[in-house]
């Protein structure tokens, strides 16, 4: 072999060399990058005014359009009332919340439980006791703040949502579970349904009621219209909740009523209630709220004997003079003078109104006529039938003709719906499995403002170093094949 094919020789082995030293410097110098984890979990509690429940969700930590892809994995009801029954008890609404967040410690992973943002939204209930005292509502918020805060997660405050940002996230709620926001395409990817139009939402709560829509008209109260930017799609709602116009507060503003109106402060007759019933009420307990208006010349703390007389034509009478439902001119509205477009597209109907209509079996598209003659049917019915027919459901069995009676007023006379209109309404608890009312909505609106999460550090290589280890192994595979080439070729001379 010549001096210069032992040169070429010597450089292609010390090619090889370096390239080995190379690859083993990069596999050795290994150094921190990060992936972010898969799944990112979030909790809220639903505070209601008659009860709380903690509503868990977790979603992917990479995002669509700027909004997460949220489901819920769990609920759990606290037991007791709602937080703003614990007025004179407020250490006792913290308390009251800890089972729950004990249950979702066991869901949540311990690593993610600290990165887990947690929410308390309360509803009409904080929004009376705040009008009624506001020191005791923020010491029922301090207790809920202190006993949340014993748990590893990201507590982002209590507070109490407005009645339009009920209603709203309400709305964000049922159309993202029916996919009229965002659908999952055949194509392996989530994007607008093209042509879809959302829906409606009906929400009826013990304190308030919220109605929401897309109205299809320029809305004529800026009050009334909240705007959304969800999956790179804009919409414009009109919403509005009224106060005291939920079923709790509505029955006790009915109940009120017909004590004023009675001959007897000690006696009631009470159309709406079964006849055969009887109950003993106390004024305290009538007149504590301040949806009710108490009489101009109250009277001392006393006991009233309230007595069904199963009349639905004056129990629906009774229930309309709750209502305001005039209209000023040249304006439409709902009811109480406040404006409201008319009723547009599809609606779902969930919480008290399913409630109330699933125990009559109304949840099925009935129509107007068919529910209007139900209702009758049921009113008319004495206690002693009732209790023959449905001895499980004793405790709230006197309420209920005078539920219906109330949620048919509100949607016919209230919220303008007809017996055209009326079959546009769904009544309905769940959609895909997931409880409908404002926590989805919440926590789907709550993800475009995620900041980046902090990502956790895994073993891998700089794509720098990782890139030259790779390109000196080509080299020095090249360099081999020339060696072998240029040795077989010398022995042959």
């Amino acid at each position: 072999m010549g001096y210069k094919a032992k040169a070429i020789a010597g450089l292609l082995a010390a090619t090889c060399v370096f390239s080995i030293i190379a690859l083993i410097l990069s596999v050795v110098n290994v150094k921190d990058v990060f992936l972010p984890p898969s799944i990112k979990y979030g909790l809220v509690f639903d505070a209601g005014s008659t009860h709380t429940a903690l509503y868990i969700y977790r979603w992917p930590a990479d995002k669509e359009n700027g909004t997460g892809i949220v489901s819920q994995v769990e609920v759990c009801s606290v037991s007791g009332p709602g937080i703003s029954s614990y007025a004179d008890d407020p250490a006792g609404a913290g308390a009251s919340l800890k089972p729950c967040l004990d249950k979702a410690m066991k869901i949540v992973p311990a690593e993610q439980q600290r990165q887990t943002p947690t929410y308390l939204g309360a509803t009409a209930g904080m929004r009376l006791l705040r009008e009624q005292n506001s020191t005791k509502a923020e010491q029922v918020f301090a207790e809920v703040a202190k006993a949340v805060g014993e748990y590893p997660v990201d507590f982002r405050g209590a507070r109490i949502l407005t009645g339009n940002e009920e209603g709203s996230f309400g709305w964000i709620t049922v159309n993202y579970l029916l996919e009229t926001l965002v659908k999952f395409s055949f194509a392996e990817k989530w994007e607008h349904p093209q042509d879809t139009e959302v829906l409606g939402a009906l929400d009826l709560g013990g304190a308030s009621t919220q109605i929401t829509f897309q109205p299809g008209v320029t809305i004529e109260d800026k009050n009334t219209s909240i705007f959304f930017r969800l999956y790179g799609t804009n919409y414009l709602l009109y919403t509005h909740s009224y106060l005291c116009y939920g079923q709790t507060q509505a029955l006790k503003m009915l109940m009120a009523a017909l004590h004023q109106g009675s001959p007897s402060p000690q006696q009631v007759s009470h159309p709406c209630y079964p006849k055969g019933y009887q109950e003993t009420v106390t004024t305290t307990d009538l007149y504590d709220s301040p949806c009710v208006r108490a009489p101009s010349t109250p009277s001392p703390a006393q006991n009233i004997t309230v007595t069904g007389t199963g009349d639905p034509a004056a129990c629906s009478a009774a229930v309309q003079k709750l209502f305001n439902f005039t209209c000023g001119a040249n304006r439409t509205c709902g009811f109480n003078g406040v404006y409201q477009p008319p009723v547009r597209g599809q609606f779902f109907a969930f919480a008290g109104f399913y409630y109330t209509f699933h125990f009559l079996n109304l949840t099925s598209q009935q129509s107007l006529n068919d529910v209007n003659s139900t209702v009758q049917t049921f009113c008319k019915k004495n206690w002693a039938e009732l209790v023959e027919t449905f001895p499980q459901q004793k405790g709230f069995l006197h309420t209920y003709c005078s539920k219906a009676i109330y949620i048919l007023t509100l949607l016919l006379n209230g919220y303008k719906f007809n017996e055209h209109t009326w079959s546009s309404i769904h009544f309905s608890r769940q959609a895909a499995n997931t409880d409908i009312g404002w926590t989805l909505g919440f926590m789907l609106n709550f993800t475009n403002m995620i900041p980046t999460e902090a990502l956790e550090p895994v073993k891998g290589h700089q794509p720098s170093l990782w890139a030259g280890a790779v390109s000196f192994i080509v080299l020095a595979i090249v360099a081999g094949l020339v060696a072998i080439f240029l040795q077989c070729s010398w022995k042959t001379e």
